[in-house]
């Protein structure tokens, strides 16, 4: 049991080290957009940033799944423009994927 407890201390550097510098990055990104006169083109693009990145992760998944993930992309698109959740829509995109799966 003790071995299952023990923690490499290389690994554990690592990890606080990823922490800090992921941190500093957010803060340093928060601090300097505070600082700089943003353009309305500019604002823009921050504003649309998210979806971009979850297009960016999720589009090649989607891309090659078959029919349960692209039938569960439905199910989220539709959650999403009937309750603007994002929570309800990450939930049903989950469950749905897992039942699809199942049925399918």
């Amino acid at each position: 049991m003790a071995d299952v407890l023990s923690l490499d201390p290389l690994v554990v550097g690592v990890i606080l080290a990823m922490t800090v510098v992921t941190v500093l990055t957010k803060v340093g990104g928060i601090w300097l957009v505070r600082r700089v006169e943003l353009s309305e083109r500019l604002q823009a693009g921050l504003d649309v940033l998210p979806g971009a990145i979850v297009i960016a992760v999720l589009g090649p998944e989607l891309a090659a799944g078959g029919p349960a993930e692209w039938g569960a992309a439905a199910l989220v698109v539709a959650v999403m423009w009937r309750t603007e959740s994002i929570l309800l829509a990450l939930l049903t995109g989950v469950v749905g994927v897992v039942s699809l799966r199942a049925l399918l």
